[in-house]
């Protein structure tokens, strides 16, 4: 049974208590700064890759040119999927969502793929790095092969002549993408790859903690991360969006919403107090992809619901968030919007698997108690008398 002093330490979804220690990445939800590895996330955006940043999230330190070679060419090598995970996919009903098939085909993976030397402290570290690789590089296939298999066309192959970013648009839609397209795609893959202890890196610790393996692991936080409260709501923008039309219907939609208490997507988060530093870079990127491609005609609709937030909800800290411009990007970039949360999940792989070789190090079991809340002292009453 609970002390006093148990209950006096409860939080409900475990709020402000820490869980563990991690050197991947930290924010500071009052300035609205962000750093991997201690390096700033608007000059990651600037001057990195997507597979360089996978890198030094899993590495803890940026490659030498021969390290990032090696690494990006093993990507490409790893990026095919064996023909009877297509086979998989093949069985999904056509009404499934993205992120349910791409639950399942990572744990599927985990069949093909078995940890042979047991999941400890002294597992192999040229048999881990095939797990970095095999993950990071073989989720966009699986997402683009869903993508075009639920409509009935056959998958296009990955090639290896082509970035990660750049393959990636490459099997969703056929088309090499243009330099800035491809650029964009990178730079938001780079901006969604982590973000410290949020509930789908929890889950990949938790997973970890019992020695299952790594794909469970990264199943489960995929699995996390398809909820409504934390990667689903990216979908949620857009579809807010849509459904107010036009920008002389914005402020009516807005003012009911407050009225009625309920949340506006794409606004606010737990820990920034201030505008998320990656929807500002995801601003950023929209504006030089509709120099291209041409105006999306949500975003003076999401321009001005961000100025009625700061009019309205700003002394409360809340503002937007990473979800709220990142579906426009994407929309403009030809993804669908129910694969906005599995493009999500492409890039958040990466800090995943670094918060899993940090739970590798530690071996300690996740297991918190409970405060019971329920009767006691309750008599067995046989069937025929209740």
């Amino acid at each position: 049974m609970a002390s006093k002093q148990d209950i006096a330490c409860y939080s409900p979804g475990l709020a402000g208590i820490p869980v563990a220690e991690s050197g991947v990445s930290t924010i500071d939800g009052q300035k609205g700064m962000l750093a991997y590895r201690g390096m700033d996330i608007e000059e990651l955006a600037e001057q990195s890759s997507y597979e360089e940043t996978s890198y030094l999230l899993i590495y803890g330190r940026l490659p030498t040119a021969d390290e990032l070679a090696k690494w990006d060419e093993e990507l490409r090598y790893h990026r095919t999927i064996k023909f009877r995970v297509r086979d998989v996919i093949k069985c999904f009903p056509e009404s499934a969502h993205p992120m349910d098939a791409l639950q399942a085909c990572v744990a599927v993976l985990g069949m093909f793929y078995p940890i042979e030397s047991g999941l400890n402290q002294t597992l192999e570290e040229d048999e881990i790095r095939q797990v970095y690789l095999r993950l990071i590089a073989k989720l966009p296939t699986i997402v683009a092969a869903h993508a075009r298999m639920r409509k009935g066309d056959d998958p296009i192959p990955p090639r290896t002549d082509l970035s990660h970013a750049a393959n990636f648009l490459y099997m969703l839609t056929g088309n090499v993408p243009s330099p800035l397209a491809e650029r964009i795609m990178d730079v938001a893959l780079i901006v969604h790859a982590e973000h410290t202890m949020n509930a789908s890196t929890f889950s990949t610790m938790v997973v970890a903690s019992s020695q299952a393996d790594p794909y469970s692991s990264i199943s489960a936080a995929i699995g996390s991360l398809s909820g409504a409260l934390h990667g689903g709501a990216n979908e949620d923008v857009l579809y807010m969006l849509d459904e107010i039309g036009s920008l002389d219907k914005a402020e009516h939609y807005l003012q009911n919403k407050l009225k009625n208490k309920e949340k506006i997507a794409g606004l606010g988060h737990r820990i920034y107090k201030t505008k998320d530093p990656r929807a500002t870079l995801l601003q950023k990127l929209y504006h030089k992809l509709a120099l291209e491609l041409g105006e999306d005609p949500t975003y003076e609709i999401a321009k001005y619901i961000e100025q009625f937030s700061k009019e309205t909800l700003g002394k409360k800290g809340i503002c937007p968030n990473v979800d709220f411009y990142s579906g426009i990007v994407y929309r403009k970039l030809g993804i669908e919007t129910d694969l906005f949360t599995p493009v999500f999940a492409v890039s958040r792989v990466a800090g995943w698997l670094a918060h899993w070789r940090e739970q590798l190090t530690d071996g300690r079991i996740y297991r918190p108690m409970q405060i019971y809340n329920g009767q006691n002292n309750q008599a067995y009453i046989p069937i025929e008398k209740r």
